[in-house]
């Protein structure tokens, strides 16, 4: 390897590490900084509970992922204000892993997930997700907050959900099958919470909504005996020793495409979380792939440390930003208040009711969605109020990657569309003073594209067009006005010209694009013209040269 790709190597990776520019603003902000992490710690705490046992991994798994992840990714991400941790969207994608693997299986695919994301990183992969359409991005947000919901139904009715469903069938089969008998409790108790976080924020919105609710209604069932609900049961009262997982190369390709799953999701999410950020924050924009680079080693330490994937969260980065932060020191604050939850309040932690997260949950699902923003959508276009419902519907019944996938299809085969319908060929008059021979002349303007959605619209209007006037010996191709051309569009317009050549039809092409040159000549557009002076620069040279043609055989 040469010096100078050795130095640029270097240079990249030093791109990567945190750096002291990351805390220019700390001697004027330290102070909002940590009230701004206190406040996120406070609201993340039963996020990070709720979260850690709707996947499946368990409270304490969920409260260590929101340490360890939530302190790396802050000191390695690419966004000053970023707060990150356990999500609902990577709940819902954690949950059917764990019931066909088994918990022991996460530690393994979420140090691989890290991995994967960390490379994405390093090969500057994070500005793929500008190429994600709005309504996608709606529709799987609406798609997630969705199957949230529905995943909460079975500790709602205080029963297990049934095992092998999809969750829209769990909880239908909840519903229909519920015994009223004992789930009047947990149905109460979810009330409770909802009623509290509803109402809470309008009498007083600086409370923390969520954790009050929780701690008010864990009082009211520990002091009671009317309520008999589970609770999350004993927690760790210190972080577990870091360990690599056992891997193996049988369960490394049975849980690969799980992991690019898992890899795919954080990447998207903690990448839309940065940007909402940057948007209202005036900590100034982003660096996509030193988030993902930060994302991945979050991921890799909370796999290691017992954790499971971590992404940014945009709920927690957007109450950190309202909370006044400018540096990375309120996200550390944050984890740094939720670790010394660990070793110091696991006691009462554990006697939360599991059904006041679901009902924390459940809030929430509705707080994830924004009715404006549906109501905009759906008056849109009726492309893009189409490609919103599909995700959305794809994301609760099938699976959210391919939700994403399917959606970006979606949108690009009608945007794509959208472009053939402006592409059209215009017969022109000559300028100027008309002269003898001129209707023997045939003056043509492509416009908009010349792609494979559109090559045999504008071919067959050609043909057509010299079909129509058989007096037509001369036809004029203007290009200056073609803003795309593609190797299907080239091609059709050199079988246009041989054609054309072919029946004695004399043809110029007029106006070039210089991009465009190279791809004519390959596909043999330039060989297919009668000579090589019949690619022109000027409408004027052009039309002098077709009018000596027509002289010439009326001579």
């Amino acid at each position: 390897m040469s010096t100078d790709a050795v130095t640029g190597t270097l240079a990249r990776i030093k791109g990567f590490a945190p750096r002291r520019s990351d805390y220019a603003d700390l001697p004027r902000s330290w102070k909002t900084d940590i009230l701004a992490g206190v406040t996120v710690g406070i609201v993340a705490l039963p996020l990070a509970l709720a979260f850690g046992i709707s996947s499946g991994v368990g409270a304490a798994a969920g409260l260590i992922t929101a340490v360890v992840a939530g302190l790396v990714a802050a000191v390695f991400g690419g966004s000053h204000v970023q707060v990150s941790g356990p999500t609902g969207a990577m709940a819902v994608i954690l949950a059917p892993i764990v019931a066909e693997h088994g918990l022991s299986s996460i530690a393994m695919v979420t140090v691989l997930a890290g991995l994967l994301v960390l490379i994405a990183g390093v090969l500057g992969l994070g500005r793929a997700v500008t190429f994600i359409p709005w309504p996608v991005i709606e529709g799987f947000t609406l798609g997630i907050a969705a199957i949230i919901f529905l995943q909460q139904v079975p500790a709602a009715f205080n029963t297990a959900a049934p095992a092998g469903m999809r969750t829209l069938n769990a909880a239908i089969d909840v519903v229909v099958h519920a015994d009223w008998s004992q789930a009047w409790s947990t149905l109460t108790v979810v009330a409770m919470v909802a009623v509290i976080m509803v109402v809470l924020p309008r009498v007083h919105a600086s409370i923390p909504e969520s954790l009050t609710a929780v701690i008010a209604v864990t009082l009211i069932v520990y002091f009671t005996d009317v309520f008999d609900v589970a609770t999350i049961g004993q927690l760790p009262s210190s972080l577990p020793a870091p360990s690599i997982p056992h891997v193996d190369s049988e369960a490394l390709r049975a849980m690969f495409s799980a992991a690019v799953a898992i890899a795919a999701l954080a990447a998207i999410e903690s990448l839309l979380s940065a940007r909402v950020a940057a948007t209202m924050s005036p900590t100034g924009p982003y660096e996509p792939d030193r988030e993902l680079s930060g994302q991945g080693l979050a991921s890799i330490a909370s796999g290691l440390f017992g954790g499971m994937p971590a992404t940014g969260a945009i709920a927690r980065t957007a109450v950190n930003v309202r909370s006044g932060a400018r540096t990375r020191v309120a996200a550390i604050v944050h984890s740094l208040l939720l670790l010394g939850v660990v070793y110091l309040a696991t006691g009462p932690v554990s006697e939360i009711p599991l059904a006041a997260l679901a009902g924390v949950l459940m809030v929430t699902s509705f707080r994830m969605v924004s009715v404006g923003t549906v109501r905009a959508i759906l008056r849109s276009t009726r492309s893009d109020a189409l490609i919103f419902v599909v995700t959305a519907i794809i994301t609760v019944t099938l699976d959210l990657i391919e939700a994403v996938e399917i959606g970006i299809v979606v949108a690009a085969f009608f945007a794509l569309r959208q472009v053939a319908q402006r592409a059209s060929v215009t017969r022109e008059p000559l300028p100027g003073p008309a002269q003898p021979g001129d209707e023997r002349i045939a003056l043509l303007r492509l416009d908009g594209a010349m792609f494979f959605g559109a090559a045999e619209k504008i071919s067959t209007t050609i043909s057509a067009g010299a079909d129509r006037n058989e007096s037509v010996s001369v036809v004029i191709i203007r290009m200056s006005h073609l803003g795309m051309l593609d190797a299907t569009g080239a091609r059709s317009l050199a079988e246009i010209v041989a054609d054309l050549e072919k029946r004695g039809v004399t043809v110029i092409i007029k106006g070039v694009q210089p991009e465009h040159l190279a791809l004519l000549e390959g596909v043999g557009v330039v060989d297919s013209l009668r000579h090589d002076n019949h690619l022109v620069d000027t409408l004027d040279e052009a039309i002098a040269h077709a009018r000596s043609h027509v002289e010439r055989e009326r001579m």
